[in-house]
């Protein structure tokens, strides 16, 4: 954890021209600066629309009336708390230091508002378990405050995401105090025999930790994008299992905290350690994913696709492939330019999510195609998959610019959909994919807009 939305466009100056020269990486770093200093009457929250400002401001202000209370409410720190505190503290500063290179590549390479798993919950977890309520929100403070200068994000969305972490925090935090004492951190052998109700407890309090954020998170994905999948708003399986990660390891670092403080540096390691391979794991997604629409390209596409095949040849299985054409993509491209022809790819991305199964394997197979893996289908079932894309797509209303910034809308949209079904028409992925691709052109032949099962 945290999960928060990300914006990682880099932010530069657009009259001048692309350049490696030195100068032109100072410019570009000093007008970084100027983003992360902009004045709050300046921030892009203001230039959303009413709905999103509303809740950003509700929200937050909730968030800080809890924390006040949660605070005030709270007894006051002892000594042995500032040093848990001040140990903690250290250990997160290690880690974000050391890793602050790492979370630069991760953060630059997010180009929308996403779901982002951010591995200072190692450090930020631990304060929920074992310091009071105010020492937890005040470690949160200092983690936060270090990944301002790497977060490349908009103001308020780096305010909105530090509240929802508090937030989340103070509630846990108030769930452990209600369920059980912080004496479940001590070692011994009797001791260990009944801590399952300790164990417990730990387990609710992330879940409502983690639980709590991707909530908050995903009201302000759904907000902005109506169009937005559960994927979108929740997150990925991989992001997802980055996140019970860093929370399991945030339980280790409170237990080292409380009886072996010390040992915390074996989790600065470890922490380092997760960020390169958090990196490393989203470089390996990356190179499978198209960039445009999220979905997989050719080459993630084929190695999924490959397995199902391979599954189905040997439990003797139906599957089938269907081929997704636009028609006349050309034109939308231009008479209002590609961004608008961008945007309607990536609607149309939402849409086949929307209108297949989870089990379904979507890609772009490029330009305006797209490409689909239906498992255990047959040719009937393909053909009512074909149609129901072809009606999703063509109910489409996507909001975008012309080639003068202009709003405009663009609906009506048709599709034509070959489909080729295992083995009945082929029996390898090359094969199936020619019959689709030709019974595409049987169905821009026959007036498009129309489902054709290849012959």
């Amino acid at each position: 954890m945290p999960v928060a939305p990300d914006d990682a466009s880099t932010p530069g100056d657009p009259a001048s021209p692309a350049s490696t020269s030195v100068n032109d990486e100072r410019a570009a770093k000093k007008s970084e600066r100027k983003l992360n200093i902009v004045h709050p009457r300046e921030w892009a929250l203001w230039s959303q629309p009413r709905r999103i400002v509303s809740y950003h401001l509700g929200f937050e202000t909730v968030a800080l009336v809890v924390m006040i209370w949660a605070c005030v409410t709270a007894p006051a720190p002892g000594s042995r708390d500032w040093f848990r505190f001040a140990a903690l503290a250290l250990c997160a500063t290690l880690h974000i230091q050391l890793s602050r290179r790492q979370e630069e590549r991760r953060r630059s390479k997010r180009t929308k508002p996403q779901v982002y798993v951010d591995l200072t919950g190692i450090w930020s977890f631990p304060g929920v378990l074992v310091l009071p309520i105010h020492l937890a929100l005040l470690l949160i403070v200092v983690s936060r405050a270090q990944r301002w200068f790497v977060a490349r994000r908009q103001p308020h969305r780096f305010v909105f995401a530090a509240f929802s972490m508090m937030l989340a925090a103070t509630i846990a935090h108030e769930v452990v105090d209600l369920l059980g004492d912080r004496g479940w951190v001590s070692f011994g052998a009797m001791g260990s025999l009944g801590s399952f109700k300790e164990f417990a407890v730990m387990v609710v309090a992330g879940l409502i930790y983690g639980g709590l954020q991707a909530l908050f998170i995903g009201v302000v994905l759904a907000l902005a994008d109506s169009q937005a999948t559960v994927r979108t708003l929740l997150g990925s399986k991989e992001d997802n299992e980055l996140e019970a990660v860093t929370i399991a390891l945030g339980v280790v670092a409170a237990v080292l905290a409380v009886n072996l403080p010390a040992a915390l540096v074996i989790m600065v390691a470890i922490g380092v350690i997760g960020n390169r391979i958090a990196e490393v794991r989203q470089l390996q997604v990356d190179v499978r994913t198209d960039p445009k629409t999220g979905l997989l390209n050719m080459r993630g596409w084929r190695e999924v696709a490959e397995r199902e095949m391979h599954r189905a040849n040997r439990d003797d299985l139906p599957c089938a492939l269907l081929m997704v054409d636009l028609d006349h993509f050309k034109s939308i491209n231009d008479t209002w330019g590609h961004p608008a022809g961008d945007d309607v790819l990536e609607y149309v991305a939402h849409a086949l999510r929307s209108a297949t199964r989870p089990s379904d394997v979507i890609g772009r197979f490029g330009g305006e195609e797209f490409v689909l893996l239906l498992p255990d289908a047959d040719a009937t079932e393909a053909e009512a998959a074909g149609e129901r894309i072809r009606q999703t797509i063509s109910e489409l209303h996507v909001p975008t610019t012309d080639k003068r910034g202009g709003p405009v809308a663009i609906s009506n949209r048709t599709t034509s959909i070959g489909v080729a079904v295992y083995p009945a028409h082929a029996e390898a992925l090359d094969s199936l994919l020619q019959a689709a691709d030709a019974a595409v052109y049987e169905a821009k032949e026959g007036g498009r807009n129309q489902v054709r099962l290849a012959s």
